[in-house]
């Protein structure tokens, strides 16, 4: 009964969100235009209290042997983030993007036999496998395999019951462990981005602190703008010391300690010198921006990791421009501030995440007490 309650919590969150979009999806990259809609009045919306957030001894590690990357990575992450020997699996993956069902397998199964019911969600420690055929890593992982998708990738992917989720506890509330890639372009940054996430904890609950900018930009790529329908009111959130912001892209080289920034663009041009905070969030609605291996003319999300952001998120096939594939938001920002950890706040903002790969350091909680 819990679960078909949360299926219709679901279902009424999915109609009332995305009924804002009113032009057809089309891919990213295409010329194609959807036909032009009236801009709904900014709102935001009512979230429920989350019941908690996710801790370091709930994480699971993966290493991949066969990568120096991930086990210099790896090493570092358990280093910092105190995880005991137990919570670190290491197994031998091929250093390719994209790996084949069979070889997938093996890894679903090693985690499933090497993770007791305690780890909750996982960090994976390294850039590169980041597909499964058409699907992402982390969303086969959570989801499953899905064959189907692959041959109609702009098609409606299998929904993510932690969508908007309260619980702090994905395996024990939902049957599976979110994911997210400890990915950089390189090993110092990696490290960086790490010691990025460490430093953001709880650090944005100090009294008397400046604000920290939440910058919703536009954009004139109708194809991908199409999340600014779901931006939210302008103005400072003062009860937590955000000043959510409108503004054209190039406004996020001047905006004071960044926290997000979201916007929908083929190519980014980031300035060199972002004010990011520790745990900072940024992504772009593009087609190919979880491809991390970059054999295309898209930006990926591995650019907003290498300027400071904390994590990221991009698909790895054509998904169309469906609002439900990208991160929510007005979710991210909300789940975000009520506490969660940057791997929960992404997770709990996309609805269809099978196409769609995370990346950062997941335990980044700059609101947890």
């Amino acid at each position: 009964m819990a679960a078909y309650r949360h299926l219709i919590v679901f279902t009424e969150l999915l109609v009332l969100v995305f009924a804002l979009l009113c032009s057809t999806p089309v891919q990213a990259q295409s010329g194609e235009l959807p036909p032009a809609a009236s801009a709904p009045v900014a709102r935001w919306l009512s979230l429920p209290r989350d019941e908690g957030r996710l801790h370091a001894a709930q994480l699971g590690l993966v290493i991949n042997t066969a990568d120096p990357y991930s086990v210099a990575v790896g090493s570092y992450y358990a280093e910092r983030r105190h995880l005991t020997p137990a919570q670190v699996l290491r197994v031998e993956l091929p250093l390719r993007a994209t790996l084949s069902v069979e070889e997938f397998d093996v890894l679903h199964a090693a985690i499933a036999q090497h993770f007791g019911p305690r780890i909750q969600a996982l960090a994976l420690a390294w850039t590169q496998p980041y597909a499964v055929g058409c699907n992402s890593i982390t969303g086969a992982l959570a989801l499953g395999f899905d064959a189907d998708l692959c041959r109609h990738s702009c098609e409606p992917s299998r929904p993510s019951p932690y969508f908007n989720a309260r619980s702090p506890r994905p395996l024990s509330a939902f049957g599976f462990r979110p994911s997210m890639l400890l990915a950089a372009p390189g090993i110092e940054q990696a490290r960086a981005l790490i010691d990025r996430g460490v430093a953001a904890d709880g650090s944005l609950l100090l009294r008397g602190r400046p604000p920290v900018s939440a910058m919703f930009l536009s954009t004139e790529d109708r194809a991908r703008r199409v999340r600014m329908a779901l931006y939210p009111p302008q103005g400072l959130l003062a009860r937590a010391g955000v000043d959510v912001r409108q503004a054209p892209a190039a406004a996020l080289k001047d905006a004071p300690r960044v926290l997000l920034a979201i916007t929908g663009s083929r190519k980014l041009d980031l300035p060199p010198d972002i004010d990011w905070v520790p745990g900072a969030l940024a992504d772009h609605l593009t087609s190919v921006g979880g491809a991390l291996d970059g054999h295309h003319s898209q930006s990926t999300a591995l650019e907003w990791i290498a300027s400071g952001a904390t994590a990221s998120y991009g698909t790895v096939s054509e998904p169309c421009n469906h609002l439900q594939k990208f991160p929510h938001p007005q979710l991210l920002l909300l789940h975000y501030l009520q506490g969660d950890t940057a791997i929960e706040a992404y997770w709990k903002s996309v609805a269809w995440p099978q196409q769609g790969l995370f990346i950062g350091e997941p335990l980044a909680a700059p609101f947890s007490r």
